[in-house]
Order: C-alpha cells, then sequence, then structure tokens
C-alpha cells in the first residue's frame, strides 16, 4: 500500500498528512512544491476517508529510502509501462454476507499482487496519467 495514515492536528490538510506519512514511514522529504495535487476520497473497509495524493519524487534512482521497519515491510515499485499490459490487469469480483456484490481493480505479474484500495488508487492515477491507454 501506500504511505498513510491518520491526520495529526498538526497537519495542516490532507497534503500535509501525506507529506509527513511519507516522511515518518518511507524516509523521504517530499517538497509540497512537488505535489501535483488531491484524488477524490474514497472509503476505506473500516469506513474511514482516504484522500490520495499524487506527488512527483523524481526519477527513483535519485531516491533514498530509509524504510520505517515499525510500519513497512517491504518497498517495491511497478513500471507505469508493466501496469498498462492487459495481462498484468485484472478484476476481484467480491461479495458480502447481504449477497450485494462488487467489483475492484488488480494488479498482476509483479512482486506481488496489488489489489483493494491500493488497486484503487492506482486505478485513479492512471486514469488521469494516461488517459486513453489505461
Amino acid at each position: 500500500s501506500f504511505p498513510g495514515g491518520r491526520r495529526d492536528p498538526a497537519d495542516g490538510d490532507a497534503v500535509a498528512t501525506a507529506l509527513r506519512e511519507t516522511r515518518e514511514e518511507l524516509g523521504v522529504a517530499v517538497a509540497a512544491t512537488s505535489v501535483w495535487g488531491q484524488l477524490r476520497t474514497l472509503p476505506d473497509r473500516h469506513g474511514m476517508t482516504v484522500a490520495p495524493v499524487l506527488a512527483n519524487l523524481g526519477p527513483l534512482e535519485a531516491l533514498t529510502l530509509n524504510p520505517n521497519p515499525d510500519e513497512v515491510e517491504e518497498v517495491f515499485t511497478l513500471p507505469l509501462a508493466h501496469l498498462l499490459l492487459e495481462e498484468n490487469q485484472g478484476y476481484t469480483h467480491f461479495r458480502t454476507a447481504s449477497g450485494y456484490g462488487y467489483t475492484l481493480p488488480v494488479f498482476l505479474n509483479g512482486p506481488h499482487k496489488v489489489w483493494g484500495l491500493t488497486a484503487i488508487v492506482t486505478e485513479l492515477t492512471l486514469e488521469l496519467l494516461v488517459p486513453g491507454r489505461y
């Protein structure tokens, strides 16, 4: 999943929360000027509201990550080209006890299956970055 967490009282807004959480979880200081914007808010499975924030971190090769072992088990990336290949895209169908069904995106064939809220945010990002290709 992406860096994230609850808003602290000292955070001015969702962007400040995202920048703080990225610094705390990955050891990466992202300048506010690198923020592209915020996606629409989404509910998580616990009823909390998630406010995804997009930022340009620059070339990955230039980043020095220092993941917090108390919060991050592993860090991996997926190239945009990988995410855009149809064979790496899919959907998972869910049913609830009441019979209600819903479908969520999933991204396959990488180091891990990307699903749930992470896949939803990835899909929304792809729709913005490469409209017509995703």
